[in-house]
């Protein structure tokens, strides 16, 4: 069973960072994408960033290039999310999810191709 909990939001001041967390549990074995994920009040949910459990080679939306970025801690089976530079448009719930055997589709921050989806934590960027 697969399992994804996040943690690490909170309210932050524009120009801000704050570093999230994914707790997983359940990924042991294969190839599998674990990717971060906000939706808006309103919006669609959209992916922020990905990576793939074996070549490691993270992948990021253009809105946050250069902002964020994704760093593993394999001992403790934790997906990292740091975000530095956080602007108002950043305010969202965030979400870790991983694809494991599902259809998986390019780029990898489709949400469609992830399976499996933690609840959320929350971010808020104040101008």
């Amino acid at each position: 069973q697969v399992q994804l909990v996040e943690s690490g939001g909170g309210s932050v001041q524009a120009g801000g960072s704050l570093r999230l967390s994914c707790a997983t549990s359940g990924l042991t074995y294969g190839s599998y994408w674990l990717g971060w994920f906000r939706q808006a009040p309103g919006k669609e949910r959209e992916g922020v960033a990905a990576i793939d459990n074996l070549s490691s080679t993270p992948f990021y939306t253009d809105s946050v290039k250069g902002r964020f970025a994704l760093s593993r801690d394999s001992a403790k089976n934790t997906l990292y999310l740091q975000m530095n530079s956080l602007k108002p448009e950043d305010t969202s719930m965030y979400y870790c999810a991983a694809s494991v055997g599902a259809s998986f589709k390019w780029p990898p921050t489709l949400p469609g191709s992830y399976n499996y989806w933690g609840q959320g934590t929350h971010v808020t960027v104040s101008s």
